[in-house]
């Protein structure tokens, strides 16, 4: 059998993803990731839970320290993102350079492992002449979405053993071992900022800098927001103008960095909330290429949305024009839409630019 070193976040899901490679006769390593070691990062409790839980697996933790390279190729980024008045996704970016960049050479090199395993909810088909990224049996808690920039070196030497299981049977694995992951809650949000308020976050790296809130409609200042980089497309919440006009609530649909106005519509229906598709500079396919120079896909732009269907035309360097078959809401530059074909997710391209 293969030794694995399984990445061990201190959660449910890679505890139970480390019994079952030790069940079916693996040699298994645990290995617990520290990316971030600031304010708002639970990460001593999560490796007292990874350590629990292995000495209760009967295998060994080892701890790699990350937190230099995550800071330079992931925290960095979303700085630069935010700063340029994007709404990056880091997630996307830590999964391809950090969990399975450099925590795959760590294993590899240090602890001569042949491959590594996580607790993400998604499937790999080794079977053709390439891997193939598949969405999870539990497609509420699919994770595809954030694994869309892998390549096929990265998905190779990967495995994740909870592909093919639902969340439920996890947590009642872990109950029936006792572990100390067994009743822990799933982590949301982005990792570095844990239970801060947003705002507050963002606010130690980016000035408050008020300026006018502007309704795209009638070109008529509502009132004042406190710096563009605040606020995302198609936020409700937080803008301080309810009551004004019919009554209906009022979304962010653009932003002018230039003049620092914040443009808003009335109304969830609004067509300034609706795009006919994105321009993207870059993108990524699993495969390696695209696959043909023009192809129908359904896409995803946010991860807790439903796919739809879009026309995609790529260029030459990487760069493609994806085009809705229905005009879509919501669309913001920096996100990320994520490309499938019946179950397999195919790849991705982060959104440089909006198409009306």
């Amino acid at each position: 059998m293969s030794q694995i070193v399984c990445g061990m976040s201190g959660g449910v899901d890679s505890s139970v993803a480390a019994f079952l490679l030790k069940e079916q006769g693996h040699d298994v390593i645990g290995a617990f990731m520290r990316n971030w070691d600031e304010e708002g990062c639970p990460a001593a409790q999560d490796y007292e839970d990874a350590k629990s839980v292995c000495i209760k697996l009967g295998i060994p933790l080892y701890s790699v320290d990350f937190t230099k390279e995550y800071k330079e190729r992931v925290f960095s980024y979303f700085l630069e993102e935010y700063g340029k008045n994007r709404t990056p996704n880091p997630d996307i970016l830590c999964n391809s350079e950090i969990k399975f960049k450099c925590f795959h050479d760590y294993a590899s090199n240090a602890l001569g492992a042949e491959f590594i395993a996580t607790g993400h909810y998604a499937k790999i088909d080794k079977t053709g002449s390439k891997a193939r990224l598949l969405k999870a049996k539990d497609t509420s808690k699919d994770q595809t979405y954030f694994l869309s920039y892998l390549s096929q070196e990265q998905l190779a030497r990967s495995l994740f053993p909870l592909g093919d299981m639902l969340k439920t049977e996890v947590r009642q694995i872990a109950d029936k071992l006792s572990l100390a992951t067994a009743g822990k809650k799933d982590s949301t949000g982005i990792c570095f900022i844990g239970e801060r308020n947003f705002r507050e976050f963002l606010m130690n790296y980016f000035p408050a800098t008020p300026g006018d809130i502007v309704d795209i409609s009638s070109g008529r200042i509502l009132g004042k927001h406190i710096g563009l980089v605040y606020y995302t497309i198609a936020q409700r919440k937080g803008l301080g103008i309810g009551g004004i006009g019919n009554g209906q609530p009022w979304f962010v649909c653009n932003k002018d960095p230039g003049k620092n106005t914040l443009f808003v519509a009335q109304g969830p229906d609004h067509p300034a909330l609706f795009s006919s598709g994105f321009a993207s500079e870059s993108s990524s396919f699993i495969a390696g290429a695209p696959l043909q120079k023009s192809f129908s896909a359904n896409v995803k732009y946010r991860y807790m949305q439903k796919e739809v269907p879009a026309d995609i035309k790529t260029g030459k360097s990487g760069d493609l024009a994806v085009t809705f078959q229905t005009r879509q809401k919501g669309l913001a530059p920096g996100q990320y839409g994520v490309f499938y074909v019946d179950d397999e997710c195919i790849g991705g391209a982060q959104i440089d630019n909006i198409l009306n």
